[in-house]
C-alpha cells in the first residue's frame, strides 16, 4: 500500500534499537506512560521475539507470527540464529504486519526490537522492515540506547562510539543516541571528564591520551587514534542522556525524536506537556538537560567522597 495504513496519511513512530540490555523495554514503558500523560496514543510493538515478560501494555506482539522457541527447537538453531531467522520471517511476512498495524490508525508507534548488535550493523531484514513501513508513510525516527556506563571505560565508550556510527549508516534513519540508564551511572566509577564531553563526543584525543595512561592499551595507540579519526571524520555520533524516571529527561528525549521524526506538539498536547512539566517542578521548566544530569552526577560524587571521609 502507498497511502500509509489503509488509507491514513502519515503515521510517526520510534525503532527502540540498542545491544542487551540497554534499558529498551523499560523505556518503551517509561515512554508510553509519559506520552499517554500528555495526551498521545501510544501503541507498543514488539518485534523481540525473546521478549516474554513485557511491562508495558503491548499492542502487537510478533510471537502472534512466530515464536522464537519454535524456531530452534524445529530448525535446531541457537537464539541469535534463530532470531536472526524469526527477522528474516518478519521481513518475508511484512504484509501481516502492516495489516496489524491497520487496526491503531491514528496511534503513535513505539517499536520494540531485538538486542542482537548485528541486525543493526550488518543483517538487512530489520532494516527492510523498516524501509517497508516508510514506503507505507511511516515516519520513523531509530532511537539507538546505550547503557550509560560505558562512558566510565574510555575503551569501551570507543567501541560503543564505532557501534552507533555503523548502526547510523546501516539502519538509514533519522537517528537520535541515547544514554540510558543515567541515574545508575556513578554506581561504576567517576568519569574521566564532564558529561557533555560524552554527550557530544567533544575532541577525542583526550580520550585516546586518557586510554595511554594504561599499559594495555599503551599498545594500541595507533589503532585508537585511527578509530577515532573515523568517528570525528563522519562527526554524526551524540547523544541525549536520559533518566526513565525523570519527566525532564523524558521530555527532552521526546523532542529529540519529534524533531528527527518530523512530529511536532499540537496546541493541546503542548498544553498538557507543559502543565505535567510544571507539576514536576512547580514552575514553568526551561532547562539544559545535560547540564542538570551533570548536576546530579557530582553531587551524588561528593556526597560519596563527604561519606568516605567521614568514615576515615
Amino acid at each position: 500500500m502507498s497511502e500509509g495504513i489503509k488509507g491514513s496519511s502519515l503515521a510517526f513512530g520510534q525503532v527502540v534499537i540498542g545491544p542487551p540490555g540497554s534499558g529498551k523495554t523499560t523505556y518503551c514503558h517509561g515512554m508510553q506512560e509519559f506520552m499517554g500523560r500528555i495526551g498521545r496514543k501510544v501503541a507498543v510493538v514488539n518485534l523481540d521475539p525473546a521478549n516474554e515478560a513485557m511491562p508495558y501494555q503491548c499492542a502487537l506482539d510478533i510471537a502472534q507470527l512466530i515464536a522464537l522457541p519454535d524456531v530452534m527447537e524445529s530448525l535446531r538453531l541457537g537464539p541469535n540464529g534463530g532470531l536472526l531467522y524469526c527477522m528474516e520471517y518478519l521481513e518475508a511476512n511484512f504484509d501481516w504486519l502492516q495489516e496489524k498495524l491497520a487496526a491503531f490508525r491514528g496511534h503513535y508507534y513505539l517499536f520494540d526490537c531485538p538486542g542482537q548488535v548485528e541486525l543493526y550493523t550488518h543483517h538487512n531484514a530489520l532494516k527492510n522492515v523498516f524501509a517497508q513501513l516508510a514506503k507505507c508513510n511511516f515516519r520513523l525516527a531509530a532511537v539507538h540506547l546505550v547503557d550509560s556506563h560505558y562512558c566510565t571505560d574510555p575503551g569501551k565508550f570507543i567501541s560503543v562510539l564505532c557501534t552507533s556510527l555503523s548502526t547510523m549508516l546501516h539502519v538509514e534513519l533519522p537517528h537520535v543516541n541515547v544514554l540510558s540508564k543515567m541515574d545508575l551511572i556513578e554506581q561504576y566509577g567517576k568519569l574521566a571528564f564532564n558529561l557533555d564531553y560524552y554527550t557530544e563526543v567533544l575532541d577525542l584525543s583526550y580520550l585516546v591520551d586518557h586510554l595511554a595512561s594504561d599499559p594495555f592499551f599503551r599498545h594500541y595507540r595507533r589503532l585508537n587514534e585511527k578509530l577515532v579519526e573515523v568517528i570525528e571524520d563522519y562527526s554524526l555520533v551524540s547523544f541525549v542522556p536520559l533518566n526513565v524516571q525523570d519527566k525532564a529527561s523524558m521530555r527532552q528525549v521526546l523532542q529529540a525524536v519529534d524533531k528527527a521524526n518530523g512530529c511536532s506538539f499540537g496546541d493541546q498536547e503542548h498544553r498538557s506537556l507543559e502543565a505535567l512539566m510544571s507539576a514536576a517542578v512547580g514552575a514553568d521548566f526551561h532547562f539544559t538537560s545535560t547540564l542538570a544530569v551533570q548536576e546530579k552526577y557530582l553531587q551524588s560524587q561528593d556526597k560519596a567522597v563527604e561519606e568516605e571521609v567521614l568514615e576515615l
